[in-house]
């Protein structure tokens, strides 16, 4: 099964926000941020401490969001070539190929180390910083969808 595929901006950064608040250090962390800001909130309203405490849990939970939801994915993505291209996946039995301009490169499913679904794309990670984005829309109908989706449950591991 062959698709043909660019990159919408905004989907892109959704995606990359799916992978970031996937990963479990940034789950922890934001956890504990939410946790200390919640703790700061309750005890600034019971006068047990100052308001610069508050205001600097705030000020931390504010700043790590913003990284998250905004410079993180938006840095990622000017700074890939990748989403400003065009390009051709043919998956197939054996592994997956992509191609365009440039050249084409083929993985062997083994190649892959899991497979994430988001609300808009496959993500297909070789390790856990390095993945490919394969967008759903690219797809002509929910059968080839349903298709690729059993094949890489199939094949990927994870």
């Amino acid at each position: 099964m062959t698709i043909q595929f660019g990159y919408d901006k905004k989907q892109v950064l959704q995606a990359l926000r799916y992978h970031f608040l996937s990963k479990q250090e940034i789950k922890v962390l934001v956890i504990l941020v939410n946790v200390f800001a919640i703790a700061s909130a309750i005890l600034f309203a019971l006068k047990k401490i100052q308001g610069i405490s508050f205001l600097i849990f705030s000020f931390l939970w504010f700043s790590l969001m913003l990284v998250i939801w905004r410079i993180l994915p938006a840095s990622i993505y000017n700074r890939a070539a990748t989403f400003k291209d065009h390009f051709t996946v043919r998956f197939e039995e054996e592994g997956m190929e992509l191609s365009n301009q440039q050249g084409a490169k083929a993985w062997p499913w083994s190649a892959f180390s899991s497979c994430i679904e988001s609300p808009h794309f496959f993500h297909l990670y070789f390790d856990a910083r390095s993945f490919f984005l394969v967008p759903k829309d690219a797809f002509k109908d929910i059968q080839q969808l349903q298709a690729v989706r059993q094949l890489i449950r199939e094949k990927i591991a994870g």
